[in-house]
């Protein structure tokens, strides 16, 4: 089986287009969808549909994904092992727009010469993310597991930031107005938070934080795609959403939706990093750094009861903000 076409079907799925795949490898859109058709001959199956917006994983590719990519990260590891040091560093993050990514962006528009790959594993239960550091197939992850007592033994988990949210609705919602908005204020309006996996770090968090503050928050029906849900709030009067500080979001101008600071307190969304414990990427240790250095919130913030627990490797994200000053009122992390 040809690795490469392997490797370009690893890619593109990651990054879901061929022509981002083709720019990364240095080959052309053509070749890589060569070597992908020349993999669905001999598998003699799709594992692309063709969208509007990129490619999509069939069902046999979704089931294909895994091998293919636990292949190309054995032979990442193999070309390692004789180039020591040649190896970019390779992060996962929940998603390309997600505040985890834009803290690595910022990161490397003022670190250029970091060899860094940023990846999204597709996968809800952080357990799974746990296991890919441990087997070498990534660097680090930006997952929570909830109990880290159930952590293997050569896999740690430290505090990287807290994202601050924000309410995100459309311009005939009832909060539209609001420059700033108190928890108790969003009570009695639906929240809509579509696509809460069961055993993901996201519903334990969304669970505590409607109990906490009475909150109506409804993760009915799939998720269709931020597309989708940005539609949703434009042309709504009583659907709002929660979205990070940091998050990136894209929408047409005539949308008019509005991002709202929440206050008093600000509700935070916990953000841990998972790496090996021992012989760790050197490249992650100017990550951590940059995560001490970041704003840090106001003093009185909202977090689920898992992220206020002492845990072991906290003080390496302590250290690094040592000597940082106190944003009074930054929302910005």
């Amino acid at each position: 089986m040809d690795t490469e076409a392997l490797r370009s079907f690893v890619r593109a799925t990651e990054l879901g287009q061929l022509q981002h795949a083709a720019d990364e490898l240095g080959v052309t859109q053509q070749a890589v969808s060569k070597r992908i058709a020349a993999l669905e001959r001999e598998l003699e199956v799709r594992l692309f549909t063709r969208t509007a917006r990129g490619v999509e994983l069939t069902l046999d590719g979704q089931a294909f994904l895994p091998h293919a990519r636990s292949i190309v990260a054995g032979i990442e590891r193999a070309i390692t092992a004789v180039r020591p040091g040649s190896r970019a560093l390779r992060i996962d993050v929940l998603g390309l727009r997600s505040a985890q990514a834009v803290v690595l962006h910022d990161y490397w528009r003022s670190h250029p010469e970091t060899n860094l790959d940023v990846v999204t594993l597709r996968v809800n239960d952080p357990r799974v993310a746990v296991t890919a550091v441990e087997a070498g197939d990534i660097d680090a992850s930006f997952r929570t597991v909830i109990d880290p007592d159930t952590l293997p033994p050569d896999v740690q988990m430290i505090r990287a930031f807290d994202s601050p949210l924000e309410l995100l609705v459309g311009p005939g919602h009832p909060l539209a107005s609001a420059r700033r908005l108190t928890p108790p204020q969003l009570r009695k309006h639906r929240i809509w938070v579509p696509g809460i996996a069961p055993r993901s770090e996201w519903a334990e968090f969304y669970d505590q934080l409607a109990t906490d503050f009475d909150l109506r928050l409804d993760a009915a029906g799939p998720h269709f795609g931020d597309e989708v849900l940005l539609d949703t709030l434009a042309d709504s009067a009583d659907v709002a959403t929660l979205v990070g500080a940091r998050d990136r979001y894209i929408w047409p101008t005539n949308y008019d939706l509005r991002r709202i600071p929440i206050v008093n307190p600000t509700l935070a969304y916990p953000l841990s990093l998972i790496l090996p414990k021992t012989n760790p990427h050197p490249g992650l240790r100017g990550i951590i750094t940059h995560l001490g250095s970041l704003p840090r919130l106001p003093e009185t913030v909202w977090l689920p009861s898992w992220a206020t627990r002492p845990r072991r490797g906290d003080s390496d994200i302590a250290n690094a903000r040592r000597d940082q000053p106190r944003q009074g009122d930054s929302t910005g992390c």
